[in-house]
């Protein structure tokens, strides 16, 4: 049962996303209607899999988790309770972003504490007054990670309550980083270090024989690619698949012969239709069967879901979330900007297919015979058909102002892209929900 704290400091049985009704009204800061942006990055093991996410919070033009302003502070929370923060870190940790008000207000407290990992900002102050916060803090079970660190003698009290220590990679080179490592050594932490802004797979690699523990950033969505590696047979299979669902209405003979190609596929396929995640009560043998009983629409889903898990291989699992994700959010937008929506789930999920494939852009829509718009929007240009997707990739990172000018040049309401994006991810979970890596 998911608990999510309550403002009045106890606890209350919740943790599930609002309604559909709920996720479409707007999402205003106490009394001044300005935008509040949610989004989260995921934090994963040596092994792929997630361990955490960092939750990234916009209230109005703030970027953390603010506690010098109530009003905006008590959104910010108000929009974190009711979510979940189960829900938002999808039963994963959760790591949030905290100022020096918001520690020593123990604002934090109405997050339920097995739940969180308070990150303490390079920014703080870190005396006396902070440190004994954080001991009260720690005692009632709260963790804590300390935020782009570089040793300082000031910061030493701290080691003992850190849980986690987060390194920019950026910020700090290899020499900067060993040097680090042998400092916490001599101080006997037995903290996990996370690397920060990993953004290729060879960072990756690099700083796991370095020792990091954890890593975050968007590695494991930007693999190496060869630019002119062949695509390989099945996977071509797959993608012809990928284009067939464009077809309107669905050509059931197309498909069946297609499939008949690749028993696993099929057999992935099958599975999912007599899954309970559909509610279908009539065992199914055929795919005419099945588009007779679901039609087009959600066979469509079915289809893609089966295609992009037999693609995924031995790819980070939180890749395929990260494509359902996006392909129903495009999916979403769609027809308040009047575009297709099929079109708009394919553009969603193709924009990951190169990070399955280990293959470039260029080559994965070469292989494809899509509309023009669509292998347009997926090789960047700036066309209505890609607007919704550059706006999910700015938010991903946490570019607010990008997102701002996206839905501007968009026409559309930024905080009804922000709540299709909670929307959204509720979908993704539901349809490929990821396994924990073990560790709390």
């Amino acid at each position: 049962m998911n608990t999510e704290a309550h403002p009045n400091g106890g606890y209350v049985t919740a943790g599930e996303f609002p309604s559909r009704q709920a996720a479409r009204e707007p999402m205003k800061a106490e009394g001044r209607g300005e935008t509040h942006y949610l989004a989260r990055q995921p934090i994963m093991n040596a092994h792929g899999r997630v361990h955490a996410y960092e939750l990234l919070f916009r209230a109005g033009h703030e970027t953390s988790f603010r506690g010098d302003h109530g009003a905006a502070t008590r959104s910010v929370l108000d929009q974190t309770v009711m979510h979940g923060l189960r829900a938002l870190a999808s039963g994963h940790t959760a790591f949030i972003n905290c100022t020096r008000e918001t520690i020593l207000e123990e604002q934090v407290r109405v997050l339920p504490p097995q739940e969180t990992v308070l990150e303490l900002l390079e920014t703080l102050e870190p005396d006396e007054e902070l440190l004994a916060a954080c001991l009260r803090l720690h005692k009632g079970g709260y963790r804590f990670a300390l935020d782009d660190f570089a040793w300082s003698e000031s910061w030493i009290p701290f080691l003992p309550l850190a849980d986690y220590i987060k390194v920019d990679i950026e910020q700090l080179d290899v020499v900067a980083r060993t040097e680090l490592m042998a400092h916490l050594k001599t101080c006997n932490a037995t903290t996990r270090l996370i690397a920060e802004r990993i953004e290729t797979e060879e960072d990756f690699h690099q700083l796991q024989r370095e020792g990091f523990h954890l890593f975050q950033g968007y590695f494991f969505a930007r693999p190496a690619i060869v630019e002119n590696r062949t695509i390989p047979t099945n996977r071509m299979l797959h993608l012809d698949l990928l284009r067939s669902l464009l077809d309107e209405p669905l050509d059931q003979q197309k498909l069946s012969e297609l499939l008949k190609r690749d028993p696993a596929l099929m057999l992935r396929l099958f599975k999912l239709v007599n899954s309970p995640l559909y509610g279908l009560h009539n065992e199914i043998h055929s795919i005419q069967m099945a588009l007779r009983l679901v039609g087009d629409a959600v066979f469509r889903r079915m289809a893609t879901l089966a295609i992009a898990g037999e693609m995924l291989g031995n790819r980070p699992p939180e890749l395929l979330q990260l494509a359902f994700h996006r392909a129903r959010l495009c999916e979403l937008a769609a027809h308040p900007r009047g575009l297709d929506a099929t079109e708009q789930y394919l553009l969603g999920m193709l924009s990951m297919v190169p990070a399955l494939l280990n293959s470039s852009m260029e080559a994965t829509v070469n292989s494809l015979p899509l509309p023009v718009a669509i292998r347009h929007a997926l090789l960047g240009a700036s066309n209505p058909e890609r607007g919704t997707l550059g706006w999910i990739e700015c938010y991903e990172h946490g570019e607010w102002s990008q997102c701002d000018e996206i839905a501007a040049r968009l026409g559309m309401d930024r905080r009804l892209l922000a709540q299709l994006y909670i929307d959204a991810l509720q979908w993704a979970q539901e349809n490929m929900p990821l396994e924990t890596d073990g560790v709390a």
